[in-house]
């Protein structure tokens, strides 16, 4: 099986105008709007074919809550090293909750921040 078991995920926003800011300032991708009925959308980029699941933030003003608990969504640094999108962080206005951690030489480097929103989400590198 050569296909990621998640097939998509949505982080919930409460203002989507910041939540976009932050997440293209830190990541350094254009995310894609979409209105769908009660749901106002912003797709992250992704390939068919390659390495890593689509996702978007979500807003929706009675099923979606933003939250520092529950599952913890993973972004490859696109960088490829961390460091850089974690820079990024504080100044767009989210906090660095757990600094670069390495995970072992094998896995490569994690850290954990909070979103404009008040998601707790992590990046990952081998980097």
């Amino acid at each position: 099986m050569d296909k990621n078991v998640v097939g998509w995920f949505e982080i919930p926003a409460s203002d989507m105008e910041r939540a976009i800011r932050f997440y293209e300032a830190v990541f350094g991708h254009k995310l894609e709007r979409h209105q769908m009925g009660p749901l106002d959308m912003a797709w992250f980029p992704s390939k068919e074919d390659g390495m890593g699941t689509a996702g978007a933030l979500v807003h929706h003003a009675e099923a979606y809550k933003p939250s520092m608990d529950g599952t913890l969504v993973y972004f490859t640094a696109p960088s490829g090293d961390l460091s850089n999108e974690l820079a990024r962080v504080e100044p767009n206005g989210g906090k660095v909750l757990v600094p670069r951690t390495q995970i072992s030489e094998d896995y490569g480097f994690m850290a954990v921040i909070r979103d404009t929103e008040g998601n707790r989400v992590a990046l990952h590198s081998r980097e």
